[in-house]
């Protein structure tokens, strides 16, 4: 399985200023349980962002030109792929997220109630007609946040 794992605002956005807008306790321990024991891929200003470098028990690989310590490097997605086993998410930045579209089984996708807007957004790309949206529902854990999956239409 290789997986999309974003949080996205109702203006689709998925960051700002290198950060994440919002926190939301149910949905890190949701990221951190889909990713444990997983390998995650995303770019370097993804990785620049994380409070926990690398984060523990997954592979952290990094999509980058240059080497990063305590982090596999690749310069692109398709080598990092060549190197990994089992099951994969891109956690991230937008640039990841518009390749891994191309590349990926499921989109895993929280939406998260807060409005951001302003300079220094970033939005998650736009998902084609070769996605199929499943039906959004509350998140168990914190029913203020909205969960769906989308399926690539074989």
């Amino acid at each position: 399985m290789k997986g999309i794992l974003v949080a996205v605002s109702p203006e689709g956005i998925i960051g700002k200023n290198n950060t994440i807008p919002w926190h939301y306790s149910a949905d890190l321990k949701r990221f951190k349980r889909l990713t444990t024991g997983k390998t995650i891929i995303m770019g370097r200003k993804t990785w620049e962002s994380l409070p926990l470098k690398p984060l523990p028990n997954r592979r952290n690989i990094v999509i980058s030109r240059n080497s990063i310590e305590n982090a596999d490097c690749f310069r692109s997605i398709d080598e990092a792929l060549e190197t990994c086993e089992g099951d994969i998410w891109f956690i991230g930045g937008a640039g990841i997220y518009e390749e891994a579209m191309l590349k990926s089984d499921v989109i895993d996708m929280t939406l998260v109630p807060d409005n951001v807007s302003g300079e220094g957004c970033i939005y998650f790309p736009e998902i084609g007609i070769e996605w199929i949206e499943g039906e959004t529902k509350p998140l168990k854990e914190d029913t203020d946040l909205m969960h769906k999956n989308y399926t690539r239409r074989v």
